[in-house]
């Protein structure tokens, strides 16, 4: 019967799981717990294809528990009730370990029927996810268990899976391999911390390759027609996303025009053109802003420009986007002017508008006095001094000139202004 490669060379030791060093090397707490047999309630999280489901099952093993997989995508609730009659059996005499992949996608109510058995010790519960579990597990799931990060794997430990992966191939297939140099680094490097990803590509690889004299050869030129995009990890509703964008947002914002090129290449690789193109545009005013306004209007004709286009071409208006932001003074005073009015606005600090700003067309019959308001464009400067915050905020700065030389100049003109105004 066919066996996946990827479960064949599945580690049976904590040693055997590439990468996670932190939590599974010599001191690390989660080998330590494994080790010492009493296995608490745990949340693993962590990108697919790093050790989550092989680690629950070496522990489960360790602890001489029986191993019981379920799927949150598919199990229900009469699903762990089940689970929760075995503890005792022939079937499981020294308890249950249930291990529950993709957590997020059981609702509130879900998770909750979790706390009745893992609270009465009938299961322990190792639960797994790919999303930020301070965002997707109900807290009171959260403060009965300990989360363990599994970390991206790097190449060079990827790549060792893959040697392991080819001995396996060859031994199964009798036959001589032979692999172009740098073959195995480069799908290492192409499968974006994936063992499992990185392990189905070579096994496509063996199925591809050309047997010659009872040697197969295995080629870069086939590799990269395997694991074509497979470095992306990327899901629009996922933490990746918002990572991914932030990352860009954050680049540019530090000046840093060869990340933000970076960052962008990864949305575009993913075709995600219109989150791109909105998180420029707030880029733009958010921390570029007044010290140089103008980036406001160029970076919406890039986006236009880029919109109308299409992908690839789109590529080159935004590129220029991100050079251009990364390269600019800036500014986030406008950004900081507005949240603080928002503040208080939210807070009830508001108050009447004063009777001078007052729609003119509210004078008549009936009030006691005209409006009063004065016409600054009757005035030297075009400026005259009067009332325009309510009287609860009178005296109350929203907004401070930056120090970049835009905003310098226009808060001289300011000064000088009002300097000759009466």
């Amino acid at each position: 019967m066919y066996r996946p490669l990827a479960d064949e060379i599945r580690p049976l030791t904590l040693d055997e799981i590439v990468g996670q060093q932190h939590i599974l090397g010599k001191n690390g707490m989660l080998r330590r717990i494994a080790e010492s047999g009493s296995i608490p309630n745990m949340i693993f999280y962590g990108p697919s294809g790093t050790g989550k489901t092989t680690a629950a099952g070496i522990i489960a093993k360790s602890a001489d528990r029986a191993l019981i997989r379920l799927n949150a995508t598919t199990a229900s609730i009469a699903d762990i009730r089940a689970v929760t009659e075995q503890p005792g059996t022939l079937l499981a005499p020294s308890g249950v370990l249930l291990y529950l992949d993709e957590i997020q996608y059981f609702n509130k109510k879900q998770q909750q029927s979790l706390l009745e058995f893992i609270e009465n010790g009938k299961i322990t519960l190792i639960a797994a996810t790919t999303e930020n579990p301070y965002f997707y597990v109900y807290n009171a799931v959260l403060s009965r268990s300990t989360v363990f990060e599994f970390r991206q794997i790097s190449a060079n430990d990827a790549a060792a899976a893959l040697e392991r992966a080819v001995r396996i191939v060859s031994e199964r297939e009798s036959a001589k391999v032979e692999i172009e140099p740098g073959l195995l680094d480069y799908i290492a490097a192409s499968c974006g911390g994936d063992v499992r990803k990185a392990v189905n590509a070579t096994e496509l690889l063996f199925a591809a390759a050309v047997r010659s004299d009872g040697v197969l050869r295995l080629t870069v030129e086939d590799a990269k027609q395997v694991s074509q995009k497979s470095a992306m990890r990327y899901d629009r509703e996922g933490d990746a996303h918002y990572d991914i964008l932030s990352a860009l947002q954050k680049s540019v914002r530090g000046g840093d025009a060869d990340a933000g090129l970076h960052y962008l290449a990864r949305l575009l690789e993913a075709g995600d053109l219109i989150s791109a193109c909105r998180r420029l545009l707030v880029t733009a005013a958010e921390d570029i802003g007044l010290a140089y306004p103008q980036a406001i209007p160029i970076v919406k004709a890039c986006v236009d420009s880029a919109l109308q286009l299409g992908l690839p071409e789109a590529r080159i208006p935004l590129a220029d986007a991100v050079i251009l932001l990364a390269s600019a003074p800036k500014s986030n005073t406008a950004c900081l002017g507005i949240d603080a009015a928002l503040a208080d606005v939210r807070a009830g600090q508001s108050g009447p508008v004063p009777r001078e700003l007052q729609n003119v067309h509210a004078d008549g019959a009936g009030f006691e006095r005209e409006q009063g308001y004065k016409y600054p464009h009757d005035y030297p400067g075009r400026w005259v001094k009067q009332q325009y915050l309510p009287d609860v905020l009178v005296g109350k700065t929203y907004y401070e000139f930056g120090e970049n030389k835009n905003e310098q100049a226009a808060k001289k003109f300011r000064d000088e202004t009002r300097g000759s105004g009466r």
